[in-house]
């Protein structure tokens, strides 16, 4: 019973609108079925019936869809039958014989029941067309067959086609004399028609009466329809040539399956052949070929052009033909070496071989008849000829002529992306062309251009303003993919100033400083290409105004490269377009069909709307020429001072401590990640495509890993351009920052790392003691800081320190510590507290680069210029190697190489040496050759100019040889008679006194023994003697010490400084010597301390005013006999370490002054007259005594 309040005992009705089960063992877990709620039911089963219903309705109309398709092909099939019969009894009734007319009705029978697929209906067609034939096609022109014709010709070319490769003659001429007598209808089957051609010729070995019959019946649709037809007098034409160039010249082969293109050349316009290619290319690229097709139609085109070529280069022309380079520009860039030998790779101006051996392997190498045809492309008449088009274009004014202005550049940047090992012929030969102005001047190509590009919007924009280049790049890159007015008005003057910037790093390849200095407004000259080089030399002001529109275009493109790159995402499946943007197909289409050839990602949004140009290009160049002016504004100022510096664009205070707070974060994001070696070698190779045929798996597995690399070595640049945009400038363009904050940020960077590398702690000894402490094993802790130890012979100082420390190699950033054995074996007294190190490093520097070595070979690691400037001996492994085959060992010997690495080894050791010396921030008085100080901050530069070699950086290795070829460069009558050509002789001298020194002659180039040297290549030849003398011949030892240098200094750090500026971070700076900052630098010691009233010492004072009163070269003198070195350290005497010290050593007037230059230390006696002290300092210091001699 239920009681409730009402009284009454009836259970009350429960109603549950929850649509939940209330029996709680219905949704138990071992009953599924009933788990779901009543309402999840009813929704899914209301879902389900509305699919069923849906089904079925579908499932009605299909059924409707199928019986109509069905009775419609019954229909047809029973008309078609009915006709076929109707068509037969017609034939049957006829008399035999092919001489009688065809009925209209027989035709107007055959065409609508005929298929090509049936083997009677193509026996009917062949009588037909027979019968058409031997009647002379009479019946084909008369009006009432004309409605006919179109589908009796697409009948005939689908019965055609069916029949190869033996196909139908008569059907063929059918073909041929439909296509006479009704031109109009060719646009409907063009492209049938000369696919059906291609096919035919591929299928077929043709003979001479088959190739003639061929080429007539490809060229007789092209001909110029009647001056009576007014109605499409141009348009057929235009479709044929565009059927014709995309289905029949993309044929493998073609030239070689007809015996020569002249017949069809001959008979064609190859004006409307260019504008229906420029057509097509206009269009989406889906209407495009295959990258395969797309190069046999280049080839094809050149050829065609090439024999129809015109003094005058026709817009139409230029523009197929660029367009064409343009997109097939990465299968050419991969493919174009690899029909040479890797033997015969070319070499950089290292003198390794370009590219990479490994995709070298891979890549399936252009066919020689495309290969033949693109390197036509290369010669001086055609590449002059683009000047004169450009010339007037541009004097129009107008929007056409601006328009083909910019293709001619466009085309010009083409082949230079696409033939780099040639580049500086293409920009010779541009060079050296000439354009007519309005008045009829002749104007110089380059001053041209300067013209050109000084007058556009972008060049005046971002000299007048460093922020306007922002906005200008972020609006190429936003609207990279549009054809507005406006962009493409942006594009012309980029291709303009892209051109420009090409021929001027040319130009100053090869204009000594003279020249360059004194450049004129003048800008017509006459003469031969060396006369047109040196007059290409810019005014000052022009040089001035181009340096500001450089340096704020530069600053933009590293301070805001995460910004202006962000869409760079290369992918590994990617070719060479992770380096020259191009649009291609999808990762699934590139799946799809692996056979294709190479085929790219768009990696990197095009810039100036060149395929290749991007803004890493452009960045480049940019860069690269920049660096070229700055150089020569370092040998030779002719820029206002300060001209270089941009300090407004930072925050100067806080600007070194920004700075070391990227550096920090550089190191949080680059901890596992590519070393920095790997990411600085190779960054700008471009990556080399899997989708080459004939590739095996162990050389794809090694592309991959290739390509894996590639990928990390972006990702990172583009990570550390994010994290680190100050460092960016200061490694690429350190010059807008000033020197001396360079130099604090350079030392901040060591200490940085020492405080990394030693767990906090800098000072050696408690760094010692640390290791001793942290270590569990005593005899451990022992062993390492043993291997930090040396005894030093002072007679055999460079070779016992390379036994000793060699093995260290980056541990040598370390502390060590020295102790020096005399010639008697005795140690020498004094504990390394840093002193002795120093002079240690002092001595080592001294005897590596000032004698020859002592591990048995003669050879100095180093020779000096006329100068006495220091740089590697360019013969010195020949020379090693030829001691040690006048000791009987040979390249037999299972030790030779060992034997060959043993100078390369020291060359190394020699490198950290120097790099130890910057590391502790100890001067030494060395000093270097320029060139070889360039390669020093060029090692980690990825710019174009970065190392290259330069006819004004042969001065300081060979001051002859420099005069000489500046005077053949200048030579005004004809070079040939000096008989010269592209070899070089090399001497190696010998290793005993009175023996003949070794004579060998090198090729500069292939073949160089058989290339004369001409007025027109003295460039060429002036370039590679230049490459030779400064790159490759001392490649190896310059390497070996660089790669040394880098263990211990890191080649970005270096990368702030130029040649002049290394030279005051190893040795000191070179003014005059501040006696007031060393005297405020100075700690005096013994009886000289100064006591509680302040005052110096008399002999001090004395001292300090002679000091005062000596040259600057004595004072040179004190200073080197004190510390070493006669140069004051970067920063000023507070930076020298120990700092300058003074002592009493007797009250000896008669005894000279000594050192202890180990610890900078002067031991001065009591004089007691100024003459007395200046007489025996003066003798001290000119007499040079050394450490450990007080």
């Amino acid at each position: 019973m239920f009681q409730t309040f009402s009284g009454s005992s009836r259970r009350l009705r429960q109603v549950n609108l929850s649509g939940q089960n209330p029996n709680p063992f219905a949704a138990s877990s071992w009953n599924p079925s009933t788990s779901a709620s009543g309402i999840q039911k009813t929704v899914a089963h209301a879902q389900q019936e509305r699919e069923q219903r849906q089904r079925e309705r579908e499932k009605v109309n299909a059924s409707k869809i199928i019986q109509r398709v069905w009775r419609g092909h019954k229909t047809r099939t029973r008309l078609a039958d009915a006709r076929r019969r109707q068509y037969q009894l017609t034939y049957n009734s006829q008399e035999e014989g092919c001489d009688l007319p065809v009925p209209f009705e027989q035709l107007q029978l055959l065409v609508a029941f005929c298929d090509p697929g049936r083997e009677d209906d193509t026996a009917q067609l062949t009588a037909l067309g027979g019968k058409f034939v031997h009647n002379d096609n009479a019946q084909l022109s008369k009006e009432k067959y004309q409605p006919y014709l179109l589908k009796l010709a697409k009948l005939t070319l689908s019965a055609l086609m069916r029949s190869l490769p033996n196909y139908n003659t008569t059907l063929f001429k059918l073909l041929s004399n439909i296509v006479v007598h009704k031109k109009d209808i060719f646009s409907y089957i063009s492209i049938s028609y000369y696919n059906f051609l291609s096919a035919a010729i591929v299928a077929n070995k043709l003979s001479e009466e088959s190739r003639a019959e061929l080429v007539s019946v490809v060229v007789f649709p092209l001909e110029e329809p009647p001056l009576t037809s007014t109605k499409l007098p141009y348009r057929l034409p235009l479709d044929a040539y565009s059927a014709m160039a995309f289905h029949l010249l993309t044929t493998p082969d073609l030239e070689a399956r007809l015996g020569g293109l002249q017949g069809i050349t001959s008979k064609i316009s190859i004006s409307r052949l260019a504008a229906a290619i420029v057509s097509d290319y206009s269009k989406i690229p889906t209407s495009k070929p295959n990258p395969e097709a797309q190069l046999w139609l280049l080839a094809h085109f050149i050829a065609m052009y090439n024999s129809r070529q015109r003094r005058e280069q026709e817009p139409e022309l230029l523009r197929a033909l660029s367009l064409q380079l343009s997109s097939c520009s990465v299968d050419i860039i991969g493919r174009i070496d690899g029909v040479k030998s890797i033997a015969n790779a070319p070499q950089n101006e290292e003198g390794e071989e370009s590219g990479n051996v490994v995709g070298a392997q891979l890549v399936r190498p252009l066919p020689v008849f495309i290969s033949t045809q693109l390197i036509s492309l290369l010669n001086q008449d055609s590449i002059v000829g683009l000047l004169q088009r450009f010339n007037i274009d541009y004097i129009k004014g107008s929007s056409t002529g601006q328009e083909d202005a910019s293709l001619l550049a466009s085309y010009a940047l083409t082949l230079l992306r696409i033939f780099p090992s040639r580049a500086d012929e293409i920009r010779m030969w541009l060079c050296s062309g000439t354009m007519k102005t309005s008045n009829g001047n002749n104007v110089l190509a380059l001053k041209f251009f300067w013209q050109a590009m000084s007058s556009t919007r972008i060049f005046r924009a971002i000299m007048a303003d460093s922020q306007a280049a922002l906005e200008i790049l972020r609006y190429q890159k936003q609207h990279s993919n549009e054809q507005s007015q406006e962009v493409q008005a942006r594009d012309r003057e980029w291709r303009t100033i892209l051109l420009f910037l090409e021929l001027y790093t040319f130009v100053l390849k090869f204009i000594d400083d003279e020249d360059f200095l004194g450049g004129s407004t003048e800008s017509s000259q006459s003469g031969g290409t060396v006369s047109k080089i040196r007059g290409s030399a810019l005014p000052l002001e022009a040089v001035e105004k181009l340096t500001l529109f450089l340096k704020n275009i530069s600053f933009t493109t590293y301070y805001n490269a995460a910004e202006l790159s962000s869409d760079d995402k290369p992918v590994i499946e990617g070719g060479l377009g992770t380096y020259f943007s191009v649009n291609n197909k999808t990762r699934k289409d590139k799946q799809g069909n692996p056979d294709e050839g190479p085929t790219t990602n768009n990696s990197s949004w095009p810039f100036a709307g060149i395929s290749g140009m991007t803004f890493y290009y452009l960045r480049t160049i940019v860069i690269g020429v920049m660096r070229m002016i700055y150089e020569r504004d370092s040998r030779r100022q002719f820029l206002p001072k300060d001209h270089w510096l941009m300090t407004t664009r930072f925050d100067m205070k806080g600007f070194i401590v920004d700075v070391i707070r990227e550096a920090e974060r550089r190191q949080e994001v680059g901890d596992g990640e590519v070393s920095e070696a790997e990411f600085e070698e190779g960054d700008d190779e471009p990556v080399l495509s899997l989708n080459f045929r004939r590739v095996t798996r162990p050389y794809q597995m090694r592309q991959q890993e290739m390509l894996r690399k590639q990928q990390q070595k972006i990702n990172k640049r583009k990570l550390m351009a994010a994290v680190g945009p100050r460092i960016e400038v200061l490694q690429n363009m350190p010059f807008v920052i000033p020197f001396e904050t360079r130099v604090e940020i350079f030392r901040q960077f060591v200490m940085l790392d020492q405080l990394k590398r030693r767990s906090g702690i800098i000072d050696p000894d408690s760094w010692r003691m640390r290791v001793e402490d942290m270590s569990h094993n005593r005899n451990a802790a022992r062993e390492a800081l043993g291997r930090h130890h040396a005894q030093i012979r002072r007679d055999n100082v460079f070779e016992d320190a390379f036994d000793t420390f060699n093995s260290l190699g980056e541990g040598l950033k370390e502390p060590i510590q020295i102790t020096f054995v005399d010639s008697f074996g005795s140690v020498e007294a004094g504990i390394d507290g840093g002193g002795v190190t120093k002079e240690f490093l002092t001595s080592v520097t001294n005897e590596a680069f000032h004698g020859p070595l002592k591990f048995g070979s003669d050879v100095t690691l180093f020779v000096t210029n006329d100068q006495n400037l220091l740089y590697p001996n360019p013969v010195a492994v020949e020379q090693d190697y030829e001691s040690l085959r006048k000791r009987g060992v040979d390249e037999t010997d299972p030790n030779w190489r060992a034997y060959g690495m043993q100078l390369r080894s020291r060359m190394n050791f020699l490198g950290r040496i120097v790099g130890k010396c910057l590391y502790e921030g100890i001067l030494i008085d060395i000093n270097f050759a320029g060139f070889f100080l360039l390669k020093w901050s060029a090692a980690y530069s990825g710019s174009e100019a970065a190392g290259r070699a330069n006819l004004n950086d042969l001065r300081d290795l060979d001051e002859g040889l420099y005069q000489g070829l500046l005077k053949l460069k200048n030579y005004p009558g004809n070079v040939e008679d000096f008989a010269l050509d592209f070899t070089i002789t090399d001497t190696i001298p010998p290793s005993k006194s009175g023996a003949r020194p070794k004579i060998i002659t090198r090729d500069l180039m292939p073949n160089g023994s058989n290339i004369p040297v001409t007025n027109e290549n003295r460039l060429l030849y002036i370039a590679y003697v230049v490459r030779h003398r400064l790159h490759i011949q001392p490649y190896d030892l310059t390497q070996a010490f660089l790669r040394g240098l880098g263990q211990i200094i890191n080649p970005s750090w270096l990368s702030m400084f130029n040649q002049a500026e290394l030279q005051t971070l190893i040795s000191g700076e070179t003014s005059e010597i501040d006696v007031d900052d060393l005297r405020n630098n100075t700690q005096y010691g013994g009886v000289y301390s100064i006591g509680d009233d302040g005052l110096e010492h008399p002999t001090v004072v004395m001292f300090w005013e002679v000091m005062e009163e000596l040259e600057d070269e004595d004072r040179r003198r004190v200073l080197k006999y004190v510390t070493s070195t006669p140069r004051a350290p970067l920063l000023g005497f507070a930076q020298l370490n120990p700092l300058f010290s003074i002592r009493d050593s007797s009250a000896d007037e008669e005894r000279l002054p000594s050192a202890s230059t180990c610890v900078n230390l002067l031991k001065l006696p009591r004089y007691q007259s100024k003459e007395r002290l200046r007489e025996k300092l003066l003798y001290a210091v000119r007499a040079g005594a050394g450490f450990d001699l007080s």
